[in-house]
């Protein structure tokens, strides 16, 4: 019979890719991080690890097992946390994933809010990209996402539960006032992560062309710099310009292209207390 403990000591091992760092984030020693793995490979009758140099790496079966492992704990911290969050919302905690933007405008109002109705509630923070986002929830690893997509993105797998919040629109950030999109097609572009890449790509392909990406940020304060630098130019969300805003840039609204903002969370409804209270936080924030 597969043992709790033992699936936490596996997802830790595969989450750090060492036996030594598993046991430092468990705070267990090494023989006995090896020795969990043992009786797991003993009760499931599969080989899960094997030695490569002086490391391991997980078996395709010790993969497998250590994915459904991470979902497994992820849901039964979860289910912790919600029955203390039942008991008034004196005690528990709540876990958030979310953007950048998002965590520098509506988050830290929600949190306050939060605070102040709930005292003995703690709220643990996240940055992640949307997509890292749901698959955290999916596993279990935080209990509400807030996320933005567009209008023509694929919907959702079964089991997550979208609440929309509001609409976020998207900027194009230059030198110069009342610009547009085709006006930039010789110019120089700055880019971001993969996916925000891929999103600049679509926009500039919608007015014919494909971007000239020279440079590459993730931070809004390094973008805004680079254009008043003229460096290129770029696209930025509403929410990023409202946490900081260089004064010697211009914007110009996309209204053709406008992402909406979303608080996600997975299986059945009802959602606990918690997770309740702190996405009613995000809307009154939101709002």
């Amino acid at each position: 019979m597969l043992n709790l403990v033992h699936l936490k000591v596996l997802a830790a091992v595969a989450r750090h890719g060492s036996v030594t760092e598993a046991a430092r984030e468990l705070h267990y020693t090494q023989p006995s991080v090896s020795h969990h793995l043992s009786r797991l490979e003993a009760a499931t009758g599969v080989k899960l690890v094997q030695r490569v140099g002086r490391g391991i790496r997980l078996t395709p079966e010790g993969q497998l097992l250590a994915n459904r492992a991470t979902e497994i704990v992820g849901r039964v911290d979860a289910a912790t946390n919600e029955l203390a969050a039942q008991v008034g919302l004196r005690t528990g905690r709540v876990r958030l994933a979310a953007n950048a933007s998002t965590l520098s405008t509506i988050v830290p109002k929600a949190a306050a809010a939060l605070d102040q109705a709930h005292p003995g509630l703690e709220l643990i923070l996240i940055e992640r990209h949307p997509v890292e986002a749901l698959q955290m929830l999916r596993q279990g690893e935080i209990d509400v996402a807030l996320i933005f997509r567009y209008a023509d993105a694929p919907v959702e797998e079964e089991g997550f539960r979208l609440i929309h919040i509001g609409d976020d629109p998207i900027y194009l950030v230059s030198q110069r006032p009342d610009d547009s999109i085709a006006n930039h097609r010789h110019s120089a572009w700055i880019g971001g992560c993969e996916r925000c890449q891929n999103e600049l790509i679509t926009l500039c392909r919608q007015e014919g062309f494909t971007p000239r990406i020279a440079s590459l940020s993730d931070d809004m304060v390094v973008v805004q710099a680079l254009v008043a630098a003229g460096k290129g130019v770029t696209t930025l969300p509403g929410l990023a310009l409202q946490a900081h805003r260089r004064p010697d840039i211009h914007t110009t609204e996309l209204t053709s292209f406008t992402r909406r903002l979303y608080t996600a969370t997975y299986g059945d409804p009802p959602d606990p207390p918690a997770t309740i209270a702190l996405i009613q936080a995000i809307q009154d924030s939101a709002r």
